[in-house]
């Protein structure tokens, strides 16, 4: 019995709970301690351990994430369900509250509350949001919108018009010009100064103001079917405008399509795209070792597909591996973390435990 209690005095010591708010020094760091300005929120849809550890076989051991400093685990159940879905656990993230599962931006008493995103417009601060996938969807959305269903994309693209986000990238033209209502949304936005770009090179060619990239009528392909570095690109492309604001600015990266894989039982559909994903993050992480003053976070809204890791071989970079579900599961899921801030993300942290400390490290008021 001894033996237990001491491993468990161990236990609490090298893993604590989700300290209190506090600076940190990075290696770009002079010596002084100080709060980002610029947070990067890249969330791997669906992306558990498991996913991760594929693509860090797969790439033969190079992968960005495995090169941050802090690393956490996270809980994504909802307020409706162990096993959460990602309008909830979007919600959970970008909105600090537990909500049921399927809705988007607001409690389950259906009372919208305000993102992330939007604290940091009422600040000041220039936003983004960069998705493979539409940006209606459910992660997307839950920093833009409120809604009850996430299947809601007409509603949700309307309300992009009521945000003041400077920058947003993916794909769902459809949601605003081939509407029921027969409203054209992109001249609504044209009319708010944003330049809409609807291929890549377009999007490129825009060096100042407010961007409104959508580049599909619906999703974007998957990686293995032609879409090439959009994600990257996009990426870089978000990062160049965001940080003309001396103020600073948040921004939503999203790996939207790990998701799809789990659900496809697909591993190698996965690997590829999270190590697309993986691209986008290396793009973040040299940003914020140059700029000393922004602050990365990684993570997942749940786990997809149940996948463990079975065979591998970092010298060819074979991969193998099983599914216990064609859905999302409970499992918790990785954070890492690099910049200012990152020693706030430790130990075994709620999913809304990322919205408070990003609130608190930005300075932000509800």
């Amino acid at each position: 019995m001894k033996k237990i209690y001491v491993f468990a005095a161990i236990l609490s010591l090298i893993a604590p709970s989700v300290p209190e708010l506090k600076a940190q020094k990075t290696a770009k760091d002079s010596g002084k301690e100080h709060l980002p300005k610029n947070i990067i929120l890249m969330i791997g849809d669906g992306m558990g351990l498991a996913q991760m550890y594929a693509a860090y076989t797969a790439s033969c051991g190079t992968l960005h994430m495995a090169e941050f400093n802090q690393i956490a685990l996270v809980k994504t159940l909802s307020a409706s369900d162990y096993i959460t879905d990602s309008g909830a656990g979007g919600t959970a993230i970008a909105c600090g509250i537990k909500t049921n599962n399927g809705m988007i931006g607001m409690g389950p008493d259906s009372i919208p509350v305000k993102s992330i995103l939007k604290m940091a417009e009422d600040k000041g601060l220039s936003t983004g949001l960069v998705v493979t996938c539409d940006v209606t969807h459910a992660t997307p959305a839950s920093f833009v919108a409120s809604v009850k269903s996430r299947k809601q994309a007409e509603d949700i693209a309307m309300q992009f018009l009521s945000t003041d986000i400077d920058v947003f990238i993916g794909g769902g033209r459809d949601a605003f010009v081939n509407r029921r209502d027969s409203l054209n949304l992109l001249d609504s936005l044209a009319k708010l100064n944003y330049t809409v770009a609807s291929t890549i090179p377009a999007m490129l060619n825009v060096n100042q103001g407010k961007l409104a990239a959508l580049l599909y009528p619906a999703h974007p392909p998957k990686f293995s079917e032609g879409r090439g570095d959009m994600l990257s690109l996009s990426t870089e492309k978000a990062l160049e405008l965001l940080s003309n604001n001396q103020k600073g600015f948040f921004m939503m990266v999203e790996g939207s399509q790990i998701d799809w894989g789990g659900h496809d039982n697909n591993l190698d559909y996965i690997v590829n795209e999270t190590l697309d994903f993986d691209k986008a993050v290396g793009i973040a992480l040299d940003f914020a070792r140059k700029n000393g003053e922004t602050l990365v976070i990684v993570t997942a809204d749940h786990e997809t597909g149940g996948l463990s890791n079975m065979e591998g071989n970092f010298e060819t970079g074979q991969t193998g591996g099983r599914f216990t579900t064609d859905d999302h599961s409970g499992v918790p899921v990785p954070l890492y973390a690099y910049g200012p801030g990152s020693g706030n993300f430790r130990g075994l942290m709620d999913n809304t435990d990322i919205f408070r400390l990003m609130r608190q490290l930005l300075n932000l008021s509800r």
